[in-house]
């Protein structure tokens, strides 16, 4: 059997066009596929990678033709494989994603791949974001512990992509310039109204409040995110200008002068998108501004990608579907009348993010294992981190900040308007009306 369905796995291997894979074998032997090496690029061009596989145990072959893409990382998980540099194993995958079993949409799969997808999705369908089922997905991620999270992120706590202004910025500069950025193309100014719709441990929050004189408040779902977040206000003495909640998003009242949410659309899932937009649109102020920070899937792999499960979905963010611009578009035009004002893109910023994470994540494996975590779940966590890093570089998805208004709002300039120009006007304040405005 184990020789039946490693033949399976070599049929697939053998349609690969773009670079070079070595695969090693439990005794020792070796199979190579694709471009002969030195025909190939150098090692870290994307065009045509060089990559090495080493299968360990031969029940690896059980997983990838019975579970595809989400086999693959699982037999990783169980310690069936493995290689030099995972993250560029997978960006080799992904240069030949039509020809991979689970990763592209090409008919090659095997029988019981089509089996285990379907059991896959059914499982994940069952966890759509309802009120009690975004508790329950986001405390599987989020609540882990705090103490984890806080060994390999930043002093800023930040668990979004990075922007890196210049190449030798450190994390930590890099993750208040993506805050900083986002609130100056909101044009935050003193005495802001502002929500923040998943507001993590509080990073943005302090930023706009410190920085732009902004009244905030933050709102989470996460139990341990809530008690960091406002030990950090209390920290920085900010209690008169950011309030935390633990509220979910639709049961928020109230008007605001902007509001935030920096890559928590990806936990809202397909089927919530316009209530979403439409809850946005009932608390903006009607001069108002609505930003986003959202990890992006092509239009083309929407509709493909919602309606089947993958690892991250499986075994990192129960429920979560990565949204696409066609889709948010769709969602606001049948909930309201926001329309995008400006887009930014910066896929590679977050590979970098992504590489930094995994780095300090490597470095401190011996605190992570003294926390409980055992081999499965340190490889579980970075097999998530090389393959996000992985399609980030490879541009196969892409995070975006994005700025909407409603129409016929006088008072906000995209960037580029602003450059060289007179201030903009003063806005309305929500907290400068009449009760009822």
């Amino acid at each position: 059997m184990s020789r039946l369905l490693a033949a399976s796995f070599w049929s697939i291997l053998k349609q690969f066009r773009h670079g070079h894979l070595k695969v090693v074998l439990p005794d020792g032997k070796e199979r190579h596929f694709g471009q002969p090496m030195q025909e190939c690029a150098p090692y870290d061009d994307p065009k045509s990678p060089v990559a090495e596989l080493r299968v360990l145990d031969d029940r690896f072959f059980r997983y990838i033709v019975w579970g595809g893409e989400i086999g693959f990382g699982e037999a990783y998980m169980d310690g069936l494989w493995d290689s030099p540099d995972i993250t560029h194993l997978l960006r080799y995958f992904l240069a030949n994603i039509d020809c991979v079993p689970g990763f592209g949409d090409n008919g090659r799969k095997p029988l019981l791949f089509d089996v285990a997808k379907g059991i896959n999705w059914l499982k994940h369908f069952g966890r759509r974001n309802t009120k009690e089922n975004s508790r329950r997905n986001i405390h599987e991620h989020y609540d882990l512990s705090n103490d984890f999270y806080h060994l390999w992120l930043d002093e800023t706590w930040s668990y979004s992509s990075a922007f890196f202004p210049h190449p030798q910025a450190s994390l930590s500069e890099a993750q208040l310039e993506k805050y900083r950025r986002l609130c100056r193309k909101l044009q935050l100014k003193p005495g802001m109204k502002v929500l923040e719709i998943g507001c993590g441990w509080g990073g943005f929050a302090l930023t706009a409040a410190q920085e732009f004189g902004c009244h905030v408040t933050g709102i989470t779902i996460s139990e341990q995110q809530f008690q960091v977040a406002v030990q950090r206000v209390n920290e920085a003495s900010l209690n008169d200008r950011v309030t935390i909640e633990m509220v979910d998003y639709r049961d928020v009242q109230g008007q605001f002068d902007a509001i935030v949410s920096i890559e928590m659309l990806e936990a809202v899932g397909h089927e919530f998108l316009r209530d979403f937009f439409k809850q946005c649109h009932k608390l903006l102020a009607p001069h108002g501004v609505l930003g986003l920070q959202v990890i992006l899937t092509p239009d083309s792999h929407y509709e493909r990608g919602r309606k089947q499960a993958d690892f991250i979905k499986k075994h990192i963010f129960p429920g979560g579907q990565l949204p696409s611009l066609s889709a948010m578009q769709q969602a606001m035009l049948s909930s309201g009348e926001l329309f995008l004002q400006h887009l930014e893109t910066f896929g590679h910023h977050y590979a970098k993010t992504l590489r930094c994470w995994r780095e300090e994540f490597e470095q401190r494996l011996s605190e992570v294992k003294d926390l409980g975590f055992d081999q499965t779940f340190i490889h579980k966590w970075r097999y998530y981190l090389c393959y996000c890093e992985a399609a980030f570089a490879m541009r196969n998805i892409n995070v975006g900040q994005m700025v909407y208004t409603r129409p016929n709002n006088p008072y906000y300039f995209t960037p580029e308007e602003t450059e060289g120009l007179p201030a903009t006007p003063d806005w309305p304040l929500v907290s400068h009306q009449p009760d009822g405005y």
